[in-house]
């Protein structure tokens, strides 16, 4: 007995302190679901959440770590949490359904110049080889407009809303066939960019109103209400009217609840319904140590079938371009 007793002590620490160890594991996948599923994304949170692919499958660890160590409570809350975190990212990877549609195939691509430093050849390119009809270009520059059109685009996409600008805050929209009812909407916050739009006139299938989104990045924290009041702004889908495309760098990602309520208007990201809306636009492309992440969107009416979508890189800037196959309705 003198020697048992202490025995059991220290195996009741050990077994005290195994349970402290599965709850610190498990308790910030925890903590990551309830935001994600709460849309709680304030302050440093809404960075954080772009990265909720990769909480997602880091939550699996803690779940193994509670199994392993036989913790009931700890194990069945490491269950909840990474079965919501992987409910609501995996679908991304899977295609969906599509409306049966029968009008005219239209390649858009969309991307982010990164203050007009994008190679404009590999952008050419990139429209030539894939008989793109609809370009937008965000942080759209004079000199790259210039040097867009020395290597051919207005040959390739001779209609255009253009408003080129120094820096970061130009738009652009490119097309083959006649665009319409042109203009530059301005959002107010932060660097305050410019989003050019247009209906765009495609032979055998209604117009389709097409906009170079852009709005506030959440860089810092006393960007983050800019951020949320610009993407509030965006212009909502017209299920019952016009057919709308918005396409560009919308600094969110699916995790984000803002960009989630601008999509219930009657949106779908393209990516999202091809099965590629895993693949990492924004990130490490200029040598930032920072994970990949998908704030590059082709956000079309749900009366658009996708087709299929690609992302491609384009040398000189931060992001990946994205390039939609889609079918609209016939006109």
């Amino acid at each position: 007995m003198i020697i048992e007793a202490p025995r059991r002590a220290s195996g009741g620490r050990a077994a005290r302190l195994r349970t402290a160890l599965c709850w610190a594991a498990v308790a910030p996948g925890a903590a990551w679901a309830a935001v994600r599923l709460g849309g709680l994304d304030r302050g440093p949170l809404v960075q954080l959440l772009a990265f909720t692919p990769y909480a997602a499958a880091a939550s699996v660890l803690p779940l193994l770590l509670a199994l392993a160590l036989r913790r009931r409570w700890p194990a069945a809350v490491a269950v909840l949490a990474t079965a919501a975190l992987v409910a609501v990212v995996a679908p991304r990877a899977l295609p969906s359904g599509q409306p049966a549609v029968t009008g005219p195939t239209v390649r858009l691509l969309t991307a982010n110049l990164l203050a007009g430093a994008g190679d404009a050849r590999a952008l050419v390119d990139l429209v030539r080889r894939h008989r793109v009809d609809v370009l937008a270009v965000q942080e759209f520059t004079p000199r790259a407009g210039a040097e867009l059109d020395r290597l051919g685009l207005d040959r390739l996409l001779p209609h255009r809303q253009l408003d080129p600008r120094v820096g970061t805050v130009g738009s652009g929209l490119y097309a083959r066939f006649p665009i319409g009812e042109g203009g530059v909407r301005h959002n107010r916050g932060g660097w305050g960019f410019d989003q050019s739009h247009g209906t765009v006139a495609v032979p055998g299938a209604p117009a389709v109103r097409v906009e170079s989104a852009h709005p506030s990045a959440p860089y810092a924290l006393d960007q983050v209400g800019h951020w949320r009041a610009d993407l509030a702004a965006q212009p909502p889908a017209t299920p019952d009217g016009p057919l709308r495309i918005l396409a560009g760098d919308f600094n969110a990602t699916l995790d984000h609840a803002p960009l989630r309520a601008l999509l219930d208007t009657g949106y779908v990201d393209a990516a999202d319904q091809a099965g590629a809306g895993l693949v990492g636009t924004w990130g490490p492309y200029d040598g930032d140590p920072i994970p990949p992440v998908v704030i590059d969107h082709v956000l079309v009416d749900r009366r658009i079938a996708v087709r299929a979508v690609t992302v491609h890189r384009v040398p000189g800037s931060d992001h990946r371009a994205v390039l939609a196959e889609l079918r609209l309705p016939a006109g």
